[in-house]
């Protein structure tokens, strides 16, 4: 799998956060509970990662992923009741719209839940991919 060892690592904080906070946080309490362990494992991050979507040049929209993970890899965290296929369009439309390939939906429900997803790189004329920001 692409990124494996990076996923792999990311998929462990996720539930070493899980298993010390259990669900019902909100999800700004997760996100600086993953900063710290995603840290803690060597990773490198770029915390609500700002992405500016360009269509046939022109600035067309932005967004904010809850982390850039070495580079490679959109990480997105939810505080639901299960993943809801919102959830998922909405990572998948992460990457379509990025140079990212790789991209991890994490839950911190009842029960702790994940989605690896991964999209190919053909773009097709006059799309140019986001400009990743780290401020």
């Amino acid at each position: 799998m692409k990124h494996e060892d990076i996923t792999e690592r990311v998929i462990g904080a996720f539930y070493a956060v899980y298993n010390t906070l259990g669900w019902g946080f909100l999800e700004k309490v997760y996100q600086g509970a993953m900063k710290i362990e995603l840290e803690r494992r060597g990773l490198s991050i770029v915390p609500q990662a700002k992405m500016e979507v360009f269509y046939g040049g022109v600035a067309v929209g932005e967004y904010f992923a809850d982390f850039l993970v070495e580079g490679c890899v959109i990480v997105e965290l939810k505080s639901a009741e299960r993943i809801a296929k919102e959830h998922e369009a909405q990572v998948i439309n992460y990457l379509r719209a990025s140079a990212v390939d790789v991209g991890l939906l994490l839950n911190f429900g009842p029960s702790a839940e994940f989605r690896r997803k991964v999209v190919e790189r053909d773009r097709g004329p006059g799309f140019t991919a986001v400009v990743f920001h780290p401020d």
